[in-house]
């Protein structure tokens, strides 16, 4: 493709790198300093596969907060439904009460009318509707209370599983960012344990800014939500990459794709992987600015194209939000939304 001419990377994943001929960042570092810093290639080459592991881990870790999101509302939901069903069924029964007050002032009371006041509601049901004295009325009310009551019963145990699963869920997002956690502190610790000049390098293959704005060509968005997506994508440029965030201070790779759309009014879910299927999947040949550019087999990272070979995303901690080639890592598919 003519505007996705090869840059020089500057990316971070070095799973395929050989296999595709893309650099990864500590590679872009060593040629920076000298031949004699060939001893910490490995430790480099260690933190960017730290970072990776953590960015998958947090992808996890917010498809998980995500269901645990929905589940809380999905459980809320349920709750208001029985507080209603509860209501309508009290109503019910104190009209069927009202119902064995009257038979009981007029000279007896129904046998099936009765059963109601019984500590046994279940067994009244059950055994009222075979009684012959019921009238097509009252068989009528008690048929309808039977079915709320039995309706009562499922909503109950539906509400029972969500918050089951809302429970599992929580616990999920816990094992996730504790995993997050772990892998970035040892990233931390590795890169500490560089020499200063070799950090300076691994810093300045990182680094990022609201100066270093390329060369982005002609090429406009497919629509005005894209060119809106662009605009606020490009406005928090140099802010930097947190974990877990969707803005506006600070932003995960998906995080950062999710909140441009949502400043276009366009809700996309929270995760690379469900982004990838929030569009209408084109070839990269054909990107335009604002379609979504996805890395990876398993969907792992996410960046916004934004035209001449160019995306912005938010890479990893310590390198904020910034242009890269689209190249920098294996694509897997572009969405255009």
């Amino acid at each position: 493709m003519g505007s996705h001419r090869r840059l020089a990377p500057s990316g971070f994943d070095r799973g395929a790198g050989a296999a595709v001929g893309f650099l990864s960042v500590a590679a872009t570092a060593l040629c920076a300093v000298p031949a004699a810093s060939a001893p910490y290639d490995d430790t480099r080459a260690e933190v960017d596969r730290l970072y990776e592991q953590a960015e998958k881990a947090t992808e996890a870790y917010n498809k998980a907060d995500e269901r645990a999101d929905e589940l809380r509302e999905e459980a809320g939901t349920a709750r208001d439904r029985i507080a209603r069903q509860q209501q309508r069924i009290n109503s019910m029964r104190e009209s069927l009460g009202s119902l064995a007050g009257a038979q009981y002032r007029s000279g007896g009371l129904d046998p099936s009318l009765a059963l109601l006041l019984s500590d046994d509601p279940e067994d009244y049901l059950d055994r009222a509707t075979r009684l012959d004295r019921v009238t097509a009325h009252q068989a009528g009310e008690l048929k309808n209370l039977q079915d709320a009551m039995r309706e009562l019963a499922q909503d109950r145990e539906e509400a029972a599983g969500k918050l089951r699963e809302l429970e599992k869920s929580r616990k999920t997002v816990a094992v996730h960012k504790k995993s997050v956690e772990r892998k970035l502190a040892t990233a931390r610790r590795l890169l500490n344990s560089l020499p200063e000049a070799e950090r300076a390098a691994y810093d300045r293959a990182s680094r990022s800014g609201r100066g270093d704005l390329p060369y982005l060509g002609d090429a406009t968005a497919a629509s005005g939500r894209g060119a809106a997506a662009v605009a606020a994508a490009r406005s928090v440029v140099g802010r930097p990459y947190v974990w877990g965030a969707n803005g506006p201070s600070g932003f995960d790779c998906s995080g950062l794709t999710q909140w441009s759309y949502a400043q276009a009014g366009v809700s996309l879910p929270r995760t690379s992987q469900a982004q990838r299927y929030a569009g209408r999947q084109v070839p990269l040949s054909e990107a335009r600015p604002g379609d979504l550019v996805v890395y990876r087999d398993d969907a792992s990272h996410v960046g916004m194209y934004m035209g001449n070979g160019q995306v912005i995303h938010a890479p990893y901690p310590g390198a904020p939000v910034r242009y890269d080639p689209v190249g920098m890592m294996p694509v897997s598919s572009v969405t255009r939304v």
